[in-house]
């Protein structure tokens, strides 16, 4: 019986072979971002990435999620690692790049532009892509934030791509969600953002595996 089933299972392969069918290959998902993507201050397996990548499998979706945040990066330095840090064959790219930028109060234009650069690209490859909004720091002023706020929802309409509107929607704030320097998400604030960003993320794989 066993050796009918190996002689079956020689058969299957070289059919799959001649035929260029087999099994499909994984949703491939890269987040391109900054700490917050990076995973500042967690444990292995607690990410972003790795958190997201979990919850989508056991969902019973065939996917990897690549982690390509750095610690520390504004747009610009996101751009600039483009182009090694995110395959071409990369189905989906979620990008959360900007809180830097704010923190530092670079100009929000030269934000705009990094970020228009990353989105234009990605699009040109064909990938999809998920932009996710960041706020500014209210102690920059009005004229600051709103410059700056508006970026990601305008961005999203120019380019045509899903907006998640605020990366840290119900974590920003939450001393129980976040770390003690209360900036970045704790591995329960992950879990909130996983949770809340999963929705858009769904869609886009649904549409990739089609």
């Amino acid at each position: 019986m066993n050796k009918i089933k190996t002689l079956a299972a020689i058969a299957a392969a070289a059919l799959a072979l001649q035929t260029g069918t087999g099994a499909a290959e994984p949703v491939a998902i890269v987040a391109l971002g900054d700490s917050l993507t990076a995973g500042f201050g967690l444990a292995p397996g607690r990410s972003f990435p790795e958190q997201l990548e979990a919850v989508l499998k056991a969902r019973g979706h065939d996917v990897t999620v690549a982690n390509a945040g750095v610690s520390g990066d504004t747009s610009a330095d996101g751009l600039a690692r483009l182009e090694w840090s995110v395959p071409a064959d990369a189905d989906i790219v979620i990008v959360e790049l900007g809180a830097n930028d704010a923190l530092r109060g670079l100009n929000p234009q030269a934000t705009r532009d990094a970020l228009g650069k990353i989105v234009a690209t990605l699009k040109g490859r064909g990938q999809a892509v998920l932009l996710t909004g960041m706020l500014a720091p209210r102690n920059l002023g009005d004229g600051f934030a709103r410059a700056f706020d508006r970026i990601y929802p305008e961005l999203a309409a120019e380019h045509g791509v899903p907006l998640y509107p605020f990366f840290l929607a119900g974590v920003a704030t939450d001393p129980m969600l976040n770390q003690p320097d209360g900036m970045h998400p704790n591995a329960e604030g992950v879990a909130t953002i996983v949770a809340a960003i999963l929705p858009e993320v769904e869609k886009l794989v649904a549409a990739a595996a089609d």
